[in-house]
């Protein structure tokens, strides 16, 4: 089995991959900018130091790696977008995958790849479509924020290449988890009898089930003929009024009241924000099917079944 060395270990993705991960026989170190005694339980799981703004590694944690999965970021949602936090947005990213290419262009390792999240921010709004049915691997980057940000994310990462490391890039939709992200907001007035449609309910919502995700990076990682750009999405996008039916129905049954939610309320909470909750971004999964990963839901009825039962 190999070792791992995962940053962004203690976030959504992190903490389910980490389980998935020792479950398979894996050892995994997470990076972290504060030592804990405390553990996942588990002997083969350890902490190891990394400071993103000194631009600080641990030496023996990188020399030990077989593999790192890179996932670490400032929250996209977790707070209203001021300049001064979408800059941290953007140099989170950035600065981190620069120590990673830095620690390893710089120290004896043996890693042979790293697999680096991305996001679905990558494409924009579905206008830039131009009649096709779905955003692949190779369209363009958006000129948008998110757009940007990807964009700079995935070029802070890809001179791994030059240093003999396999590179996989995971562009992540919407992921559905009970422990946390969008999925939560979703739920939350569904408890009280309401389902909340944003807007007008039609904008796409291209996303992935919380077991999807981390087993697509663990795909990446034993698959040694995989390298460059994923979408990371289910294979059957959703609008959002669909997504928010469906959870009610799945939740309350009929005992729920739908109502919707104006754009200019969203507008008014949420700030530039909004323009992402109300942007309709339809996304392939057919790259990465045809690279052989299979989802274990592919569509969302199962997907809210297994979260919600």
């Amino acid at each position: 089995m190999s070792l791992i060395l995962i940053t962004g270990g203690t976030g959504l993705i992190g903490k389910e991959l980490t389980r998935k991960l020792v479950a398979k026989g894996h050892e995994v170190i997470i990076l972290t900018r504060e030592i804990k005694e405390k553990n996942f339980g588990e002997a083969r799981v350890s902490y190891a130091a990394w400071d993103v703004k000194a631009q600080t590694i641990d030496k023996e944690a990188i020399a030990k790696a077989d593999h790192i999965i890179h996932l670490a970021g400032a929250g996209i949602a977790d707070e209203r977008w001021t300049e001064k936090r979408k800059e941290e947005i953007k140099s989170s990213r950035i600065d981190s995958s620069k120590l990673i290419v830095t620690a390893l262009s710089q120290n004896a390792n043996k890693v042979k790849t790293v697999v680096s999240a991305s996001a679905i921010g990558w494409y924009g709004a579905d206008e830039r479509l131009g009649g096709k049915k779905a955003f692949t691997e190779d369209t363009p980057a958006d000129t948008g924020f998110l757009g940007e940000t990807c964009k700079l994310w995935e070029e802070s990462i890809k001179p791994v290449e030059a240093l003999g490391k396999r590179l996989v890039i995971l562009r992540t939709g919407i992921v559905l988890s009970n422990d946390g992200g969008a999925f939560k907001s979703f739920k939350l007035p569904v408890k009280f009898g309401l389902a909340a449609i944003l807007g007008n309910g039609k904008q796409v919502i291209s996303w992935i089930h919380i077991d999807d995700i981390c087993d697509l990076y663990l795909y990446a990682i034993e698959n040694a003929t995989l390298s460059g750009e994923l979408n990371a999405v289910a294979p059957h996008p959703v609008s959002n009024k669909t997504l928010t039916i469906e959870l009610a129905k799945t939740l309350k049954g009929k005992f729920f009241i739908p109502i919707h939610v104006p754009a200019f309320l969203l507008k008014l909470l949420l700030g530039e924000m909004s323009v992402e909750v109300l942007k309709s971004t339809t996304v392939s999964s057919q790259k990465t099917e045809e690279a052989g990963f299979h989802f274990k839901y592919p569509g969302l009825p199962g997907a809210l079944n297994n979260l919600c039962k």
